[in-house]
């Protein structure tokens, strides 16, 4: 099905989608800070500008949406019918991008944890749970 919308417009509504300070990613900094943590927030100068970064840990969170980030197996993680080739390519770059930003901050001493947009809707506890157990693990 071809889109409905004038390209100029489509182009409109994909700019107001947010790269930061998204829904999942407040959910997952109010849950965290609701149990004692302190982080900061997309630290410039580290690879990949992380969502949550725990200096005390050495340890940072990426809060990824499903959609753009292809969780794997997740139905959140769809194709678009019109124009694959470019999403295709689009989600390829993404992807591309994020081991590469993981793999330079692996090699600068830090843990990477991903929580994927879905984890947040399910059973909260559990992932804080996990979250909590991955933080104060020795590496």
């Amino acid at each position: 099905m071809a889109d409905k919308i004038s390209k100029e417009h489509r182009s409109w509504v994909m700019s107001r989608i947010k790269n930061k300070d998204t829904k999942p990613e407040k959910l997952l900094r109010s849950l965290l800070h609701r149990e004692g943590y302190r982080f900061r927030l997309h630290v410039r100068n580290l690879p990949g500008k992380p969502d949550v970064v725990f200096p005390k840990y050495k340890t940072v969170i990426f809060v990824h949406g499903c959609f753009w980030h292809r969780h794997e197996g997740c139905p959140n993680a769809t194709t678009p019918k019109t124009r694959v080739a470019f999403w295709e390519g689009k989600f390829k770059r993404t992807m591309e991008r994020d081991r590469q930003n993981q793999r330079e901050l692996m090699a600068l001493g830090w843990r990477v944890i991903v929580v994927w947009e879905c984890e947040l809707k399910r059973n909260r506890n559990e992932l804080i749970a996990n979250l909590k157990d991955k933080l104060t693990e020795r590496k």
